[in-house]
């Protein structure tokens, strides 16, 4: 049977009893993980295990892991990794090796992912950052105009998928311009349209034709001045679809966020008319998961397709000298412009 459109969260570091029945019954698309998920790599392994025993095999299992403030998994027992603006800073001062390090921080980050059995990443971010924003973007955007943005968020997405991991283009289509945080308000951008076209939703335009996508519950006045684009047709149909021409599956940012309003079935029933594939729901908590089931539809159509073109994007991962990768990367964050004696960090 054909799995539901939505992904959800669980609790805990091992899935409960309750929640195995659950999604035993829901059939969700998908997991995604959070710090309150995460303890040893061998306990994240048997979680992804135990969900994919459940539901399914090919189930694609997500994380959020940028690096610097977003990063659910890290030491102990992972390494960090820098924020987006520390490529951006290098790409000012020398654009190849700035994307060479963009390129090499998403293999890396997708070598520490595929060890777990995580095949997604909901990585890179797109979004273009202006003065006077907020600063739930800041440090984590590559640069401040669209052609920086795209040119390093496409590199790493390019690493990523080299190490066989699937990236999420966020945040469609755009919040760099927001003034709150939509984990706790709706934010209303009031820019006109041209100004858009040519600045927040250019970045995206350029990464359209990667395989997964992730709105912002943002209000774009000029173009729909009551409705977030993640519950806007108009916002889906004109701009993300039209404009950007995004080709992938679209799922929503977390229906649980502070930015939507309504019971879950109401926001639900809102993010698929508005023409989103997918329903992300992110918290753990049990009752809301099981209303966002019930209002979650058997992924059918274009969606199907869509679903199924972006689980094909999970290839083996290429060759990969990691320990030799990861000194050469710890030198670029140093600032350093390190020798490669003539490794090939990717075998084409």
């Amino acid at each position: 049977m054909a799995p539901r459109a939505f992904i959800t969260g669980v609790s805990g570091p091992s899935i409960t009893s309750d929640e195995c029945a659950f999604l035993r019954e829901a059939e969700p698309w998908g997991l995604i993980l959070f710090k309150r998920n995460v303890s040893t790599p061998d306990q994240v392994r048997a979680l992804v295990s135990s969900f994919r025993d459940i539901v399914g095999k090919r189930s694609p299992v997500l994380v959020d892991q940028e690096g610097g403030r977003v990063q659910r998994l890290g030491p102990p027992h992972w390494r960090t990794y820098p924020a987006g603006a520390r490529y951006g800073a290098l790409y000012e001062q020398d654009a190849g090796l700035g994307l060479a390090m963009a390129r090499l921080g998403g293999r890396l980050i997708a070598s520490d992912l595929a060890a777990l059995g995580i095949d997604v990443d909901c990585l890179p971010i797109a979004d273009v950052p202006v003065q006077g924003g907020d600063p739930v973007i800041g440090d984590r955007a590559y640069g401040t105009r669209a052609d920086t943005v795209a040119a390093i968020a496409g590199a790493i997405a390019e690493g990523l998928q080299k190490g066989g991991v699937v990236p999420v283009l966020k945040h469609l289509p755009g919040h760099g311009r927001a003034t709150a945080d939509s984990h706790l308000r709706l934010p209303v951008v009031d820019a006109d349209r041209a100004t858009l076209e040519a600045t927040d939703f250019a970045a995206f335009r350029r990464l359209n034709h990667l395989p997964l996508g992730m709105t912002a519950h943002v209000v774009f006045s000029a173009i729909d001045p009551v409705t977030p684009a993640t519950s806007s047709v108009t916002m889906v149909r004109e701009v993300i679809r039209g404009f950007i021409g995004f080709r992938g599956l679209l799922m929503s940012d977390d229906v649980s966020m502070g930015a939507l309003s309504g019971t879950f079935a109401e926001r639900c029933r809102t993010v698929f008319a508005a023409g989103c594939d997918v329903v992300l729901h992110c918290n753990g908590k049990l009752d809301e998961m099981q209303e966002i089931a019930a209002n979650a539809p058997i992924l059918v159509g274009e969606s199907v397709q869509r679903a199924e073109t972006a689980l094909a994007a999970r290839k083996q991962p290429e060759q990969f000298d990691i320990e030799a990768a990861r000194s050469i990367f710890t030198k670029m964050i140093a600032g350093e412009r390190p020798a490669t004696n003539g490794m090939r960090l990717h075998e084409s």
